[in-house]
């Protein structure tokens, strides 16, 4: 019998601004477990789990004191590395991934999400009116803004650390909350998409046999 390889990865990134600790499966159900300083992200992180059927827990903190940046960009650099560690020699995978996704008014669609290639690179169409958010800093409740360009710096940094090449594409939507929702479920759909084992292929999904 063929020993199926586990496409895990547990990782633990801290500096002097955040500690993130990371458990992801690819193969997962969806099943997730998030404690994270800001809820609505963590709500996020959520949807991608379970629209994605990764199982994943996250842990993190940071100097939200300061702004968002330093947490939001160095959680998407731990998990962009969770996922590059987990896929290892990427044998088999279907490679490129796709999703449309609607959330009520809001429509997002993730294009090519993953073109799993060794290749960073990240578009980003996608406009919303600042999204009054909160999280915890210590005991304290604290009043943050989220906008569209925080979201970027999450994704730029997931892809270069998973190296891979994304293109998200918010074509439509009133309620920023809705935008970014369906944003979120779109990149975990195409991911999953991307991820998948087909066992029809042989080896690397490249003529240049390697990605």
């Amino acid at each position: 019998m063929k020993k199926t390889v586990k496409r895990q990865n547990k990782l633990h990134r801290k500096t002097k601004e955040t500690d993130i600790k990371v458990e992801l499966n690819i193969d997962g159900t969806g099943k997730s477990k998030i404690d994270y300083p800001i809820p609505f992200l963590g709500h996020m992180f959520n949807l991608f789990a379970k629209h994605g059927l990764f199982d994943l827990k996250l842990k993190a903190k940071g100097d939200l004191e300061i702004d968002l940046h330093h947490l939001v960009e160095d959680t998407g650099l731990a998990l962009g590395e969770a996922f590059h560690k987990a896929l290892g020699k990427k044998k088999q995978i279907e490679r490129y991934g796709h999703a449309i996704i609607p959330m009520d008014e809001a429509l997002a669609e993730v294009k090519a999400a993953a073109d799993i290639s060794g290749r960073p690179h990240f578009t980003f169409k996608a406009k919303f009116t600042k999204e009054l958010i909160y999280a915890k800093l210590g005991k304290e409740r604290i009043k943050l803004y989220l906008d569209a360009e925080m979201l970027r710096e999450f994704f730029e940094s997931f892809v270069y650390k998973a190296g891979i090449s994304l293109h998200i594409d918010l074509k439509r939507g009133k309620n920023s909350h809705h935008k970014i929702e369906a944003i979120f479920k779109g990149f975990g759909v195409a991911m999953r998409r991307a991820c998948e084992i087909n066992p029809r292929k042989k080896g690397i999904p490249s003529t240049k046999g390697v990605l």
